[in-house]
Protein backbone atom coordinates (compact mmCIF):
# COMPACT_ATOMS: atom_id res chain seq x y z
CA UNK A 1 0.00 0.00 0.00
CA UNK A 2 1.48 3.25 -0.95
CA UNK A 3 2.07 6.09 1.53
CA UNK A 4 -0.48 8.81 1.70
CA UNK A 5 -0.10 12.24 -0.03
CA UNK A 6 2.35 14.99 2.03
CA UNK A 7 -0.83 17.74 2.33
CA UNK A 8 1.98 20.17 2.07
CA UNK A 9 3.43 19.00 -1.19
CA UNK A 10 -0.45 18.91 -2.29
CA UNK A 11 -0.61 22.53 -1.49
CA UNK A 12 2.04 23.77 -3.35
CA UNK A 13 1.06 22.01 -5.91
CA UNK A 14 -2.14 23.66 -5.90
CA UNK A 15 -0.95 26.71 -6.05
CA UNK A 16 1.86 26.59 -8.52
CA UNK A 17 -0.73 25.50 -10.78
CA UNK A 18 -2.84 28.55 -10.19
CA UNK A 19 0.05 30.27 -10.43
CA UNK A 20 2.15 29.09 -12.92
CA UNK A 21 4.78 31.04 -10.96
CA UNK A 22 7.44 29.48 -8.41
CA UNK A 23 7.96 33.13 -7.33
CA UNK A 24 4.16 33.67 -6.54
CA UNK A 25 3.93 30.44 -4.75
CA UNK A 26 6.78 30.98 -2.84
CA UNK A 27 5.42 34.27 -1.86
CA UNK A 28 2.23 33.07 -0.57
CA UNK A 29 3.52 30.33 1.33
CA UNK A 30 5.86 32.18 2.72
CA UNK A 31 9.11 30.23 1.76
CA UNK A 32 12.04 30.12 -0.92
CA UNK A 33 11.78 29.28 -4.25
CA UNK A 34 13.84 26.28 -3.47
CA UNK A 35 12.10 25.20 -0.44
CA UNK A 36 8.73 25.11 -3.37
CA UNK A 37 11.20 23.55 -5.81
CA UNK A 38 11.82 20.37 -3.43
CA UNK A 39 8.64 20.35 -2.40
CA UNK A 40 7.35 19.73 -6.20
CA UNK A 41 10.24 17.43 -7.21
CA UNK A 42 9.24 14.93 -3.84
CA UNK A 43 5.56 14.92 -5.04
CA UNK A 44 6.28 14.26 -8.40
CA UNK A 45 8.90 11.33 -7.44
CA UNK A 46 6.49 10.02 -5.19
CA UNK A 47 3.82 10.22 -8.19
CA UNK A 48 6.31 8.64 -10.14
CA UNK A 49 5.65 11.30 -13.18
CA UNK A 50 6.37 14.91 -14.29
CA UNK A 51 3.91 17.43 -12.72
CA UNK A 52 4.79 20.08 -14.47
CA UNK A 53 6.94 21.36 -17.78
CA UNK A 54 9.22 24.28 -16.74
CA UNK A 55 9.18 26.60 -19.48
CA UNK A 56 11.33 29.85 -19.12
CA UNK A 57 10.06 31.30 -15.82
CA UNK A 58 6.59 30.04 -16.05
CA UNK A 59 5.57 26.58 -15.52
CA UNK A 60 2.96 24.53 -17.46
CA UNK A 61 0.79 21.39 -16.33
CA UNK A 62 1.34 18.22 -17.47
CA UNK A 63 -1.50 15.96 -18.59
CA UNK A 64 -0.19 14.11 -15.13
CA UNK A 65 -1.08 17.24 -13.43
CA UNK A 66 -4.31 18.24 -14.61
CA UNK A 67 -5.60 14.75 -13.58
CA UNK A 68 -3.90 14.73 -10.32
CA UNK A 69 -5.44 18.82 -9.91
CA UNK A 70 -9.08 17.80 -9.38
CA UNK A 71 -8.52 14.89 -6.91
CA UNK A 72 -5.80 17.52 -4.75
CA UNK A 73 -8.14 20.31 -4.67
CA UNK A 74 -11.27 17.38 -3.30
CA UNK A 75 -8.54 16.13 -0.68
CA UNK A 76 -7.77 19.61 0.65
CA UNK A 77 -11.30 20.65 1.09
CA UNK A 78 -12.41 17.81 2.67
CA UNK A 79 -9.15 18.07 4.97
CA UNK A 80 -10.27 21.68 5.71
CA UNK A 81 -14.04 20.68 6.01
CA UNK A 82 -12.59 18.19 8.69
CA UNK A 83 -10.70 20.87 10.52
CA UNK A 84 -13.74 23.39 10.77
CA UNK A 85 -15.82 20.35 12.24
CA UNK A 86 -13.23 19.47 15.14
CA UNK A 87 -12.45 23.35 15.19
CA UNK A 88 -16.18 23.62 16.13
CA UNK A 89 -16.54 20.98 18.42
CA UNK A 90 -13.85 21.48 20.58
CA UNK A 91 -15.79 25.32 21.55
CA UNK A 92 -17.86 24.38 24.99
CA UNK A 93 -21.21 23.28 24.58
CA UNK A 94 -21.71 22.18 20.97
CA UNK A 95 -23.43 18.38 20.41
CA UNK A 96 -23.11 17.05 16.92
CA UNK A 97 -26.83 15.58 15.40
CA UNK A 98 -26.41 13.86 12.45
CA UNK A 99 -29.39 11.93 10.92
CA UNK A 100 -30.85 10.31 8.06
CA UNK A 101 -34.47 10.70 7.11
CA UNK A 102 -36.19 10.06 3.92
CA UNK A 103 -36.52 12.53 1.13
CA UNK A 104 -40.29 12.21 1.54
CA UNK A 105 -39.89 14.75 4.89
CA UNK A 106 -37.21 16.97 3.46
CA UNK A 107 -39.98 19.71 3.72
CA UNK A 108 -41.59 19.05 6.59
CA UNK A 109 -41.13 16.82 9.46
CA UNK A 110 -37.08 17.43 9.51
CA UNK A 111 -36.81 21.36 9.22
CA UNK A 112 -39.78 21.30 11.68
CA UNK A 113 -38.03 19.27 14.00
CA UNK A 114 -34.45 21.38 13.46
CA UNK A 115 -36.19 24.68 13.92
CA UNK A 116 -37.83 23.75 17.04
CA UNK A 117 -34.22 22.19 18.25
CA UNK A 118 -32.33 25.29 17.88
CA UNK A 119 -34.23 27.01 20.47
CA UNK A 120 -33.89 25.12 23.13
CA UNK A 121 -30.20 23.78 21.57
CA UNK A 122 -28.60 26.36 19.69
CA UNK A 123 -25.15 24.93 19.89
CA UNK A 124 -26.05 22.36 17.66
CA UNK A 125 -24.24 21.37 14.41
CA UNK A 126 -27.32 19.04 12.51
CA UNK A 127 -26.00 16.80 9.65
CA UNK A 128 -28.57 15.19 7.23
CA UNK A 129 -28.65 12.84 4.86
CA UNK A 130 -31.87 12.43 2.67
CA UNK A 131 -32.13 8.70 0.89
CA UNK A 132 -34.77 7.44 -1.02
CA UNK A 133 -36.50 5.14 1.15
CA UNK A 134 -34.70 1.92 -0.83
CA UNK A 135 -32.25 1.21 1.86
CA UNK A 136 -33.31 3.77 5.04
CA UNK A 137 -30.50 2.22 7.77
CA UNK A 138 -27.67 2.18 5.11
CA UNK A 139 -26.36 5.65 6.38
CA UNK A 140 -26.72 4.16 9.95
CA UNK A 141 -24.72 0.84 8.48
CA UNK A 142 -22.35 3.09 7.21
CA UNK A 143 -21.87 4.91 9.79
CA UNK A 144 -22.61 8.25 8.47
CA UNK A 145 -25.74 9.04 10.93
CA UNK A 146 -26.09 8.30 14.38
CA UNK A 147 -30.26 7.99 14.18
CA UNK A 148 -32.24 6.91 11.15
CA UNK A 149 -36.24 8.04 10.42
CA UNK A 150 -37.21 4.97 9.29
CA UNK A 151 -40.54 2.65 8.45
CA UNK A 152 -40.48 -0.19 11.55
CA UNK A 153 -38.78 -3.70 9.92
CA UNK A 154 -38.47 -6.61 10.83
CA UNK A 155 -36.77 -7.27 13.95
CA UNK A 156 -32.62 -6.42 13.97
CA UNK A 157 -30.72 -7.75 17.32
CA UNK A 158 -28.22 -4.91 15.78
CA UNK A 159 -30.64 -1.79 16.38
CA UNK A 160 -33.26 -0.17 19.03
CA UNK A 161 -36.44 1.15 17.04
CA UNK A 162 -37.58 3.75 19.24
CA UNK A 163 -41.84 4.83 17.95
CA UNK A 164 -42.55 7.85 17.23
CA UNK A 165 -45.88 8.01 15.03
CA UNK A 166 -47.91 6.71 12.45
CA UNK A 167 -49.17 8.14 9.80
CA UNK A 168 -51.59 6.33 6.78
CA UNK A 169 -51.44 6.25 2.91
CA UNK A 170 -54.52 7.56 1.12
CA UNK A 171 -55.27 8.10 -2.62
CA UNK A 172 -55.22 11.35 -3.99
CA UNK A 173 -57.97 12.27 -6.73
CA UNK A 174 -59.16 15.46 -8.48
CA UNK A 175 -62.89 15.71 -7.25
CA UNK A 176 -64.08 14.77 -10.33
CA UNK A 177 -63.04 11.65 -9.53
CA UNK A 178 -66.03 9.07 -9.04
CA UNK A 179 -64.23 7.94 -5.98
CA UNK A 180 -64.28 11.31 -4.64
CA UNK A 181 -67.42 10.70 -3.81
CA UNK A 182 -66.77 7.09 -1.79
CA UNK A 183 -64.97 7.09 1.70
CA UNK A 184 -63.21 4.09 0.41
CA UNK A 185 -62.02 3.09 -2.91
CA UNK A 186 -64.05 0.38 -4.36
CA UNK A 187 -62.25 -2.82 -4.00
CA UNK A 188 -63.62 -4.22 -7.33
CA UNK A 189 -62.02 -1.10 -8.84
CA UNK A 190 -58.60 -0.63 -7.47
CA UNK A 191 -56.86 -3.30 -9.53
CA UNK A 192 -57.44 -1.44 -12.95
CA UNK A 193 -57.12 1.67 -11.74
CA UNK A 194 -53.13 3.51 -12.99
CA UNK A 195 -51.68 3.86 -10.08
CA UNK A 196 -49.16 6.22 -8.95
CA UNK A 197 -46.76 4.51 -6.51
CA UNK A 198 -43.78 4.77 -4.10
CA UNK A 199 -40.90 2.90 -5.98
CA UNK A 200 -41.16 -0.72 -5.88
CA UNK A 201 -37.90 -1.12 -3.95
CA UNK A 202 -38.96 0.66 -0.60
CA UNK A 203 -39.97 -0.07 2.55
CA UNK A 204 -43.61 1.41 1.78
CA UNK A 205 -44.19 -0.20 -1.66
CA UNK A 206 -43.91 -3.66 0.42
CA UNK A 207 -46.09 -2.11 2.84
CA UNK A 208 -48.65 -1.28 0.11
CA UNK A 209 -48.24 -4.57 -1.93
CA UNK A 210 -48.80 -6.64 1.56
CA UNK A 211 -52.18 -4.53 2.06
CA UNK A 212 -53.90 -4.91 -1.22
CA UNK A 213 -52.80 -8.63 -1.70
CA UNK A 214 -54.49 -9.46 1.09
CA UNK A 215 -57.46 -8.02 -0.42
CA UNK A 216 -56.68 -10.17 -3.31
CA UNK A 217 -55.75 -7.30 -5.33
CA UNK A 218 -52.90 -6.63 -8.08
CA UNK A 219 -52.12 -3.19 -8.59
CA UNK A 220 -51.81 -1.44 -11.44
CA UNK A 221 -48.95 0.66 -11.15
CA UNK A 222 -48.02 3.24 -13.77
CA UNK A 223 -45.68 5.26 -12.18
CA UNK A 224 -43.07 5.07 -9.31
CA UNK A 225 -42.30 8.11 -7.41
CA UNK A 226 -40.19 9.02 -4.70
CA UNK A 227 -41.46 12.73 -4.68
CA UNK A 228 -44.65 13.27 -3.09
CA UNK A 229 -44.74 16.49 -4.70
CA UNK A 230 -44.94 14.86 -7.79
CA UNK A 231 -46.94 12.12 -7.71
CA UNK A 232 -49.64 14.53 -6.30
CA UNK A 233 -49.05 16.92 -9.55
CA UNK A 234 -49.36 14.35 -11.62
CA UNK A 235 -52.62 13.05 -9.79
CA UNK A 236 -53.85 16.94 -10.35
CA UNK A 237 -53.28 16.28 -13.97
CA UNK A 238 -55.05 12.72 -14.43
CA UNK A 239 -52.53 10.80 -15.18
CA UNK A 240 -53.14 8.72 -12.71
CA UNK A 241 -54.18 8.23 -8.94
CA UNK A 242 -51.90 8.94 -6.35
CA UNK A 243 -51.04 6.71 -3.02
CA UNK A 244 -49.51 9.30 -0.74
CA UNK A 245 -49.41 10.13 3.07
CA UNK A 246 -53.17 12.00 4.14
CA UNK A 247 -51.39 14.49 5.91
CA UNK A 248 -50.06 15.66 2.47
CA UNK A 249 -53.44 16.06 0.45
CA UNK A 250 -54.13 19.84 2.04
CA UNK A 251 -56.88 22.26 0.42
CA UNK A 252 -53.47 23.74 -1.36
CA UNK A 253 -53.33 20.68 -3.67
CA UNK A 254 -56.85 21.09 -5.09
CA UNK A 255 -57.12 16.65 -4.59
CA UNK A 256 -59.44 15.08 -2.41
CA UNK A 257 -58.16 11.77 0.00
CA UNK A 258 -59.72 8.73 -0.55
CA UNK A 259 -59.26 5.66 1.62
CA UNK A 260 -57.56 2.69 -0.13
CA UNK A 261 -60.01 0.32 0.15
CA UNK A 262 -62.20 -0.88 3.65
CA UNK A 263 -59.15 -0.98 5.52
CA UNK A 264 -56.45 1.85 6.78
CA UNK A 265 -53.19 1.44 5.51
CA UNK A 266 -51.09 3.40 8.34
CA UNK A 267 -47.25 3.38 8.64
CA UNK A 268 -45.55 3.07 11.58
CA UNK A 269 -42.20 5.06 11.89
CA UNK A 270 -39.43 4.82 13.95
CA UNK A 271 -36.29 6.30 14.70
CA UNK A 272 -33.42 3.18 14.53
CA UNK A 273 -29.84 3.55 16.63
CA UNK A 274 -26.94 1.33 17.20
CA UNK A 275 -27.88 -1.14 20.15
CA UNK A 276 -25.77 -0.27 23.30
CA UNK A 277 -25.42 3.49 21.91
CA UNK A 278 -26.87 5.61 24.65
CA UNK A 279 -28.19 8.82 23.18
CA UNK A 280 -26.83 11.94 24.26
CA UNK A 281 -29.02 15.16 25.33
CA UNK A 282 -29.72 17.24 21.91
CA UNK A 283 -30.15 13.45 20.48
CA UNK A 284 -33.30 12.34 23.29
CA UNK A 285 -34.35 15.69 22.33
CA UNK A 286 -34.54 15.49 18.35
CA UNK A 287 -36.56 12.17 19.30
CA UNK A 288 -39.33 13.95 21.59
CA UNK A 289 -39.71 16.19 18.93
CA UNK A 290 -39.90 13.94 15.82
CA UNK A 291 -42.49 12.31 18.29
CA UNK A 292 -44.80 15.04 19.24
CA UNK A 293 -44.47 17.11 15.74
CA UNK A 294 -45.18 13.95 13.64
CA UNK A 295 -47.79 13.38 15.72
CA UNK A 296 -49.35 16.78 15.46
CA UNK A 297 -48.47 16.38 11.72
CA UNK A 298 -50.71 13.57 11.22
CA UNK A 299 -53.50 14.82 13.68
CA UNK A 300 -53.95 18.13 11.39
CA UNK A 301 -55.23 16.26 8.48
Amino acid sequence: MNPPIDSRQLHAFLILARTGSFTQTARELFLTQSAVSHSIKSLETDMGCRLFDRVGKTVMMTQAGEQLLPHGEKILREMEQARTGMGALKHWGFNRLRIGAPAAFADTLVPTVLLALRGDHPRTLPAIELTDGTDPLDPLEGRRVDLALALAGKPDERFVNVNLFQDELCFAVPPAHPWAKHQGAPLDQIGPQPLILPGRATPSWRLIDEHFRADGIGLNAICESASIKAALALAKGGVGVALVPSWSITKDTGLVAVLPGKRRLKRPWVLVHWRGRRLNLVESAFVDLCRDLGEKMVAAK
